[in-house]
């Protein structure tokens, strides 16, 4: 073996004790054992080996054994069998041997490894099955709060408008009939009832139509929105009229959209404009539609922005009143309001309606607002 310029360090035993001991404290690489010895042999060496369960090559050097039991012991396990005639094939079996072992530890690491990667993956289809239970429980959970939606939707349009719409019959019959006998400051408090109940009743149609985008479906087709906003102008042409407004709508890009829900969100739009116009200066609202590559969108860094894809960017834009910059955001917000109802007329709901019509189609709406310079949407859809 050193001739062969291998380099290694020995320990000779020649009985069981210092052999058991030696497993321990020397911790062999490889074990050459004769066949027999006069107090220990190979076979009951190569079977403390075995019942200890150690990797360790176990070579059988013996002139007596016989090819007969050599075949056996190698049948047991042992690794390999060398004739005291033949050295020349020990060092070949030795480095056989050892490459073997070698390959064997790694085989069991990557086996252990592979049990470790199966039970994390047994671990994690037992989560994500209990996932699933959840996400099936919530499922039924969303369902019924649809149902429940449902049945609120039918009490706001029936049950809570139905005693208003008496007390706005009443009303009216007070002041058609008896407002001449009231004092001044009677007079004043009918008002302001009659203004509260409109108020009421605005407030629960537009709550109503909030809850109709949460819940009613509607299929998807492709629009490029002209006539939706022909017909939206139509029906406030008087509004138009009165505010001298002017529309400018550049090329309008077709999208794949919920064209019911998109009217509704350009009247909400239009209306707030026509709302929050500045008077005695010409309102101007512009629409447009196009195409924003992703290269482009994606330098936007818009939150919720994570799909890959060409966006469809709707802008809408007004020189109205605006709002400062700090409101951008809150703006969305349901009955959030900027100014005191007796300035601007409104529920607060108009622009929460726009942002959840817009998050129906998967998209992303920012508001950039100027005060006394007007607001501009931006509406992203993939």
């Amino acid at each position: 073996m050193r001739k062969s310029g291998v380099s290694f360090v020995t320990k000779i035993v020649d009985s069981r004790n210092v052999f058991e001991e030696s497993l321990d404290t020397f911790l062999p690489d490889i074990i050459l054992s004769d066949y027999t010895l006069p107090s220990f042999d190979a076979v009951s060496a190569f079977k403390i080996v075995k019942d200890r369960s150690l990797n360790i090559p176990f070579v059988i050097i013996s002139g007596t054994i016989g090819e007969e039991n050599a075949v056996m012991l190698i049948k047991e396990g042992v690794t390999d069998y060398v004739s005291k005639n033949n050295f020349s094939s020990l060092i070949q079996k030795i480095n056989r041997a050892l490459k073997e072992a070698e390959e064997l530890v790694q085989k069991e690491e990557l086996i252990e490894k592979l049990k470790i990667q199966t039970a994390a993956l047994l671990k994690a289809n037992q989560e994500l099955e209990l996932q699933n239970a959840e996400k099936e429980k919530r499922a039924i959970e969303l369902l019924n709060a649809n149902k429940e939606l449902l049945a609120f939707n039918f009490i706001s349009s029936h049950d809570l408008q139905e005693p208003l719409r008496k007390i706005q019959t009443f009303i009216s019959i007070i002041m058609e009939k008896e407002i001449n006998t009231m004092t001044e400051a009677g007079k004043n408090n009918l008002k302001r009832i009659h203004v509260s109940a409109t108020r009421m009743r605005q407030l629960i149609e537009d709550l109503l139509e909030f809850s109709k985008v949460s819940v009613l479906e509607h299929p998807y087709e492709v629009s490029d929105l002209s006539a939706v906003i022909e017909d939206i102008k139509s029906e406030f042409s008087d509004a138009i009229d009165q505010k001298k407004a002017v529309f400018k709508i550049n090329g309008l890009v077709p999208a794949y959209i919920r064209p019911f829900q998109f009217r509704q969100l350009i009247y909400n739009l239009i209306s707030n404009s026509l709302k929050f116009s500045i008077p005695d200066i010409e309102l101007h609202i512009t629409i447009q539609s196009t195409i924003i590559k992703y290269s482009e969108f994606k330098l936007l860094n818009l939150p919720g922005s994570t799909q890959v894809c060409d966006y469809w960017n709707l802008t809408f834009k007004d020189n109205g009143i605006g709002f400062e910059a700090q409101y951008n955001e809150t703006v969305f917000i349901i009955f959030q309001r900027l100014h005191h109802i007796e300035e601007y007329p409104g529920t607060g709901i108009g622009l929460a309606i726009v942002k959840k019509i817009v998050e129906n189609h998967n998209g992303i709406i920012t508001a950039d607002g100027n005060l006394n310079k007007g607001v501009l949407f931006n509406i992203y859809i993939q």
